[in-house]
C-alpha cells in the first residue's frame, strides 16, 4: 500500500509535534509516525525548561533579558564550538516562537535561573500539557499521527528524499512526501553500540532518556548521506541520585543554589557554577565515580515545590538525602572522612568571603547569583551520580533545518530538528535550549519544506 501527503514527521516528540502544528496549519498535508505507543518521547522526561529571552513572562518578574544575552550565553557554554548561524536562528526565532506556544496553549508557570544563564531565563512547562495542547493542534489542523509506526528507511526518487517505508500493525507501507520529510527522532542515549562508538568513556553512566531514542533517525539520515556534529562531546548529565529510573528520575541541582559537591574523599574537585555536562565529565573522573552534594538549610530554604530539578524537599520525603545538625555527624553517615569535609568546608566558606576560591567559583550558575557560605544547620548530602539523558550530538543541518551531507550541500527533501541534530550545542549544554531548539527548528523545518516545495513547483 502507498500514501502520498505533502509532509512526513518521524517522532512526535517536541519538535515532531511543533512541525506538525506549523505544517498543518499552513495547509499542508501532514502524517507523524512515532515508534513508541505513546507521543512525546524524550521530551516527556526533560528538565521541563525552555530558553527563552525578552519575554512577557519575564518582564512580569521584574527580569529584563535580551536575544542577543542568551545567543553570547549559549556560545560561551559551548565553548564557541557551536554552529555560530544555528544559536544566532535560535536566538532571532526564539522570542516569537514562545508566543506562538502561548497562542498553542502551552502553559509556562515559572521562570528559573538554571544552568549557562546571564538572567533567569528557564521558563518551565509541564511537559504533558505541553505534548497534550500541541498534539490537539496539529489534529485540529488536519495532521495524521500514527503511534507503534517504525520507519524502516528512507528512499530517494529523482535525487529527492522522497519515500519512507514504514511498518505498522504488522504491515508494511511506503509513505511518499511531496514537499519533504522531517526526521524528528530524537537521541542516541538508549543505543549501547551508538554509545559505545561514540562515547565509550560514558561507559559507567545510568541509562535514561526516551526508550525510543536508539538513533533510528541518525540511521536513515546517515544512509542519505548526512554529516555527523559534536559527537566528540557527548556527555552525561550530572545531578541524579543513583536510583533514578525514566519513571522516577530522582535528580537535584542544590550546587546552583548555593550547594557543593564532594568526592568520597570529602574534597571538592570541581566549580560548581560549571554546565552540569561538565560536571558529570568531572564526576566520572572520580574513583569509582562517587560523589556527592552538600548544602544547608540556607540552600534547602531554596527549593521550589514541584520543580524537576530543585524540589528538594520531596526527595528529603523520599529517604534519597542525609541530614544532620553538624558536618561531621553529616560526613560519618555518607562515609567521608570527618575532619577532610569540615576542612573542604571551612576553605570553601572563608573563599565566599573573599571571592578567592581555588577552583573559580565566583557565582552560582554560570555569570547569575552570588555563592553562600554552608554554615546554617541543619545539612544534607546526597549521592550523586552522572547519567545518560540525552545525546545532544547528531546530524549537520542549516539555519533552513536542512540535512547537509559532508560536503555542506544539502540532501533535497530532507530536513531534521530536535535532539537528532548536531553542531548546535557544541561544546556544552544550556539548560533549556534542548526544547528550545526542538520547538523553533521543528516549526523552521516545516516552513522550509512547504516554502521550498513551492518554489519548485512555480518553477515547474
Amino acid at each position: 500500500m502507498k500514501a502520498v501527503v505533502d509532509i512526513v514527521i518521524i517522532g512526535a516528540g517536541m519538535a515532531g509535534l511543533c512541525a506538525s502544528v506549523e505544517a498543518a496549519a499552513a495547509g499542508a498535508s501532514v502524517i507523524v509516525l512515532e515508534k513508541q505507543p505513546q507521543i512525546g518521547g524524550s521530551s516527556l522526561l526533560s528538565g521541563c525548561f525552555m530558553a527563552f529571552a525578552g519575554t512577557e513572562f519575564q518582564k512580569q518578574h521584574g527580569i529584563t533579558d535580551s536575544a542577543d544575552s542568551l545567543i553570547e550565553d549559549m556560545l560561551q557554554v559551548g565553548q564557541y564550538k557551536n554552529d555560530r548561524t544555528l544559536v544566532e536562528t535560535y536566538g532571532q526565532h526564539q522570542l516569537e516562537t514562545y508566543n506562538w506556544l502561548v497562542n498553542q496553549g502551552v502553559q509556562f508557570i515559572d521562570c528559573q535561573a538554571v544552568s549557562g544563564h546571564t538572567n533567569p531565563r528557564g521558563h518551565t512547562i509541564v511537559p504533558n500539557q505541553a505534548i497534550d495542547m500541541l498534539k490537539s493542534r496539529a489534529i485540529e489542523h488536519g495532521a495524521k499521527i500514527y503511534t507503534d509506526a517504525v520507519v524502516t528507511r528512507l528512499e530517494k526518487r529523482n535525487e529527492r528524499v522522497e519515500q519512507v517505508h514504514v511498518t505498522y500493525r504488522g504491515h508494511s507501507y511506503v509513505v511518499e512526501a511531496r514537499k519533504g520529510i522531517i526526521i524528528a527522532s530524537g537521541g542516541f542515549s538508549r543505543s549501547e553500540d551508538l554509545l559505545e562508538h561514540f562515547a565509550p568513556g560514558l561507559t559507567n553512566t545510568i541509562r535514561l532518556g526516551g526508550v525510543g531514542n536508539t538513533g533510528d533517525g541518525i540511521r536513515l539520515a546517515c544512509e542519505q548521506g548526512a554529516w555527523l556534529r559534536d559527537t566528540p562531546y557527548l556527555k552525561g548529565t550530572y545531578g541524579f541520585h543513583p536510583s533514578s529510573t525514566n519513571d522516577n528520575k530522582r535528580q537535584a541541582h542544590t550546587f546552583y543554589k548555593g550547594g557543593i559537591i564532594v568526592n568520597e574523599q570529602g574534597d571538592r574537585f570541581v566549580n560548581e557554577s560549571i554546565s552540569y555536562k561538565l560536571l558529570g565529565d568531572a564526576a566520572l573522573q572520580q574513583s569509582d565515580q562517587s560523589t556527592f552534594q552538600i548544602w544547608d538549610q540556607t540552600v534547602m530554604d531554596k527549593g521550589v515545590k514541584g520543580d524537576a530539578l530543585y524540589d528538594f524537599a520531596s526527595l528529603e520525603e523520599l529517604g534519597l538525602m542525609e541530614r544532620s545538625e553538624s558536618i561531621e555527624a553529616l560526613a560519618t553517615i555518607i562515609g567521608v572522612p570527618p575532619s577532610s569535609l569540615q576542612q573542604t568546608i571551612s576553605s570553601y566558606n572563608e573563599a565566599v568571603d573573599t571571592g578567592n576560591d581555588v577552583l573559580g567559583r565566583t557565582t552560582l550558575t554560570h555569570t547569575f547569583g552570588k555563592p553562600t557560605k554552608v554554615i546554617t544547620a541543619p545539612f544534607y548530602a546526597m549521592n550523586t551520580s552522572t547519567a545518560m539523558l540525552a545525546t545532544y550530538a547528531g546530524v549537520t543541518v542549516n539555519e533552513k533545518a536542512e540535512v547537509l551531507n559532508p560536503f555542506n550541500e544539502s540532501i533535497p527533501g530532507l530536513f531534521a530538528a530536535g535532539e537528532v541534530v548536531g553542531g548546535f550545542h557544541g561544546a556544552g549544554y544550556m539548560t533549556g535550549s534542548s526544547l528550545g531548539k526542538a520547538a523553533i527548528f521543528g516549526r523552521i523545518a516545516a516552513k522550509q519544506a512547504i516554502q521550498q516545495s513551492n518554489v519548485e513547483e512555480a518553477l515547474v
